[in-house]
């Protein structure tokens, strides 16, 4: 199957980490303005991130680089060497152990956050917005909403998806997260390893606190 313009740019940043727009250009054979307007879509698809950058005398330029989900999508042996050790840990202790063990590394995570960011006294949508960007710093595209009553989480992208593939459990760990960090259950009602576009949590009308 032909290479298409987007997996070039993302082939490329993947190799050299940072580009600027004229350099992708160069690298890919299409004019700038083509592929500012590839970059817009991966940037929505939360796939590239950019930043400004001071280069020399004048104005900054800006450069762009992969999200950590956009490095999930090319083979690394990070992740070959991840599996493996979760293959060795399922192998060596029981089901209900290596579930527990990824609750307890997302309670950690969350603990440690809650510990920085003092939550207490904040609204269920200003934890929401927490939740938001805690997930944002580990690799993950998120937005909320709230409908009928009910708050939903949405999990655009997933940098653990290639992990995910061949141990589910590590699902447990977003999941875990979000409810501790709410301080209320949160439900998966959709899951991309079932098939789902991408996967959403709901936070049901009778386990919103009170205000």
């Amino acid at each position: 199957m032909a290479t298409t313009t987007r997996q070039k740019i993302l082939q490329t940043l993947s190799r050299k980490q940072e580009c600027t727009i004229k350099e992708l250009a160069e690298v890919v054979g299409i004019n700038p303005i083509s592929v500012r307007h590839h970059i817009t879509r991966l940037e929505a698809d939360g796939l590239v991130t950019s930043k400004e950058e001071r280069h020399g005398v004048g104005r900054p330029r800006r450069v762009y680089m992969l999200t950590r989900a956009g490095t999930e999508l090319f083979p690394s042996h990070y992740v070959d060497m991840t599996v493996r050790l979760l293959e060795q840990i399922k192998q060596n202790l029981p089901a209900p152990v290596v579930e527990r063990l990824f609750t307890q590394m997302a309670q950690g995570l969350a603990e440690e956050q809650s510990r920085q960011l003092n939550l207490d006294g904040l609204s269920l949508e200003e934890r929401l917005e927490v939740v938001k960007r805690v997930l944002g710093e580990e690799g993950f595209d998120v937005y909320w909403e709230k409908k009928d009553g009910a708050y939903y989480i949405h999990e655009m992208t997933c940098p653990y998806l290639n992990i995910g593939e061949a141990h589910p459990e590590i699902c447990s760990m977003d999941r875990t997260l979000i409810s501790t960090l709410l301080q209320v259950p949160a439900e998966q009602i959709h899951c991309r390893l079932h098939g789902d576009s991408h996967c959403t949590y709901t936070i049901s009308k009778e386990d919103i606190p009170v205000t």
